[in-house]
């Protein structure tokens, strides 16, 4: 299922200049769907493999828990597909965002990696916009909501738990670590290093916004919170993270050069009461993304890191699993997802 809403800083982060966010949704479907392969890129010569999942199927009756999704930098929703897909699988009905300026769909901007608090907002405004569906709203149990991210994905599900952001503390970490993973040039945009926040920053547009980085982005309602190798975690508020109250699990890799455990999700799993932290042996950043397929690995960067997705994947939906259904007054229901368009 695919929808759209705006939020008040989208048309500032798209390049394009549009106020629209991109919705996905994976749900519960009605028996006997019938799945088809979900995958990216040209259909001879796939890029990688995000699960399986029913196009157009009806909703499964009943209300479903939900979980809120968010991408890493560059990323989309689809690359996510094979976390949504499981959990749509297993009961949940996922909402997924592509975050404005930020995403694989259009040129990455200097607003729409700066600005990392607006990716709360994102998963705000479409979790609103989907209660008020007329479609998928009356199968959505607000009382079991979740939220889950990779990366700044992850960064994000922490901010929309109750983090605070703190650009501050994340400027002067960068200074005096350039080199550390968070802060030195990405492959999705080398050229937007977070090392060099200042320059970014000094764009009077994004300077007008800097006032709201503080503020409570936390989304109500929200019982849980999963974060896939978080990043930005120095953009978060010390201070804050203590005060955290609802359960909080995080799954990384041990060879995660990208977004350290070491300064990301330690220091988040070590402050938050109560956290937990899966770190996983061998595992890179990468792979989080989407299964890579044979054609990927010739041409997308991130996939010759990409070597232990499988043993990723399994423990991320198995913690995930876990920790959701923990929120839910019954166990979930069965159900065949919904995949995004092509």
């Amino acid at each position: 299922m695919h929808r759209s809403t705006t939020t008040p800083t989208a048309a500032l982060r798209d390049a394009s200049g549009s106020p629209r966010v991109a919705i996905t949704v994976w749900y519960p479907a009605t028996d006997g769907a019938i799945e088809k392969p979900l995958l990216i890129g040209p259909p001879d010569r796939p890029l990688f493999d995000s699960g399986r999942a029913a196009p157009d199927a009806p909703v499964a009756n009943g209300r479903h828990p939900v979980v809120l999704l968010s991408h890493g930098f560059g990323g989309t929703a689809r690359i996510m597909g094979w976390f949504g897909t499981t959990l749509a699988d297993a009961g949940f009905v996922v909402i997924a965002v592509d975050h404005p300026g930020s995403n694989a769909r259009g040129p990455i901007t200097g607003a729409g990696a700066a600005l990392w608090w607006e990716r709360a907002e994102d998963l705000k405004a479409a979790w609103n916009a989907m209660r008020r569906d007329d479609v998928i709203g009356p199968h959505l149990d607000a009382s079991r909501l979740g939220v889950a991210g990779f990366s700044a994905g992850g960064f994000a599900a922490l901010v929309a738990a109750g983090a605070r952001v703190d650009v501050d503390h994340f400027v002067a970490f960068c200074k005096a670590h350039p080199d550390d993973g968070v802060c030195a040039p990405q492959l999705e945009a080398p050229s937007l290093a977070a090392r060099d926040a200042d320059a970014a920053l000094a764009d009077p547009k994004i300077r007008a916004r800097l006032a709201d980085a503080p503020a409570d982005h936390s989304i109500p309602g929200v019982r849980a919170a999963f974060a896939m190798a978080p990043a930005l975690v120095q953009a978060l508020d010390p201070a804050s993270l203590p005060r955290m109250t609802v359960p909080v699990s995080i799954v990384v890799g041990d060879a995660d050069t990208v977004a350290p455990a070491a300064t990301n999700a330690s220091v988040a799993a070590q402050a938050i009461p109560g956290a937990r932290e899966d770190v996983l042996p061998l595992v890179t950043h990468y792979d989080f993304l989407a299964t890579c397929q044979p054609a990927a690995r010739q041409v997308v960067p991130q996939c010759a890191q990409a070597k232990h997705q499988a043993a990723a994947h399994d423990a991320a939906i198995r913690q995930a699993l876990q920790l959701f259904k923990g929120m839910t007054p019954r166990a979930a229901g069965q159900g065949t997802p919904v995949p995004p368009a092509r």
